[in-house]
């Protein structure tokens, strides 16, 4: 009993190691991309005066360049990347599905048609992010209205959600297509995705509803860990699974609309997060959701710089760079889900 006891503590505190050691990196990457994104550029700029510019201090043309044009690009992909990074983690274990992520679910494609819809009706810029919003809670409503009526498991909801997102990524492009010349290029940034442009205004606003989302999540996060235990056991220890399901469920789509706010529909980065994370750090723990933001935040940022600096073509969005790494995963993921299925037909 003494032996199991310890090899427990030893096994807590090599994940605590893990935990702690995968945090110092990715903070320490995340600064380190940070500072290269505001360094390098058309007009390259040392670090230390880069660093001094994003206060406010030094020659006006250097703090102009990196307040206004490189800051908030950067901020919006770590924003961005951290909400799509959570996203995902919350809706793979929500579902107990690894292909379970909210650009095959539908979701980023319900922001899309949102913000698509009110750049045509020609509303404000501010309006945007809710538009987005209110797209991704409406894909979030077809699908549980389909999967109800079409009586479908949970493991099956990734098939629906495909179909979802299909059908309304083809309506976004439907749209674009019948859109005068001048709207079709600030609405081409929703087909893929992309942190061009961004405005402090729509950084902070995202930021800070971001935050707030976050923290729902991370309040939530024991209803999310008893739901791991099966509807049977989490109802039997006093939690109501459909209410539990339904909030969490809202808040992924809350985080994933909103990065789809700010970037698009950047595809890939919450798919690929939680596998990243649970490779790293074992099975889930309160400290999953934190990590899988910071993971998502540095895989978004180092997909916009090798957009910006290590790619031949100009003015490539990032959603190009992150669906090209996302569709092999993808393929390897279905790959390996099906395997066991068809092991057991053999």
């Amino acid at each position: 009993m003494t032996s199991v006891v310890r090899k427990g503590a030893t096994s807590r505190a090599r994940l605590r190691r893990r935990v702690l050691a995968f945090t110092a990196t990715g903070a320490a990457a995340l600064f380190v991309l940070l500072t290269v994104s505001l360094t390098t550029g058309e007009m390259s700029i040392p670090a230390t005066t880069a660093l001094r510019a994003l206060v406010g201090l030094g020659d006006p043309g250097d703090v102009l360049v990196v307040q206004q044009f490189r800051a908030p690009r950067s901020v919006a992909a770590i924003v961005a990347g951290a909400g799509l990074g959570a996203a995902g983690c919350v809706l793979q274990r929500l579902f107990r599905n690894p292909l379970a992520s909210p650009d095959v679910m539908g979701v980023t494609g319900g922001a899309s048609l949102g913000a698509v819809a009110l750049i045509a009706a020609g509303a404000s810029q501010t309006l945007i992010p809710l538009g987005a919003l209110g797209g991704g809670l409406l894909a979030a409503l077809l699908l549980g209205v389909f999967a109800w009526r079409s009586g479908l498991a949970v493991t099956r909801l990734v098939l629906t959600g495909l179909a979802v997102q299909a059908g309304l990524a083809a309506a976004v492009n439907l749209m674009i297509v019948r859109f005068p010349a001048e709207l079709a290029g600030s609405a081409l940034q929703w087909t893929t995705g992309s942190v061009y442009g961004r405005t402090w205004p729509e950084v902070w606003g995202a930021a800070g509803a971001m935050v707030l989302a976050l923290t729902a999540a991370l309040v939530l996060h024991r209803r999310l860990a008893v739901l791991d235990l099966g509807d049977d056991s989490a109802g039997a220890l006093g939690l109501n699974t459909s209410t539990a399901r339904l909030q969490l469920m809202v808040i992924a789509v809350v985080l994933a609309s909103l990065a789809a706010a700010l970037a698009g529909p950047v595809t890939f980065v919450a798919l690929a997060v939680p596998h990243i994370v649970r490779f790293v750090t074992g099975p889930p723990t309160a400290a999953s959701l934190a990590l899988a933001s910071l993971t998502g935040a540095v895989l978004l940022l180092a997909s916009d710089l090798v957009v910006q600096h290590l790619l031949p073509i100009e003015g490539l969005p990032v959603g190009a760079v992150t669906a090209t790494l996302g569709a092999p995963w993808l393929l390897v993921l279905m790959f390996r889900q099906s395997s066991p299925v068809q092991r057991s037909h053999a």
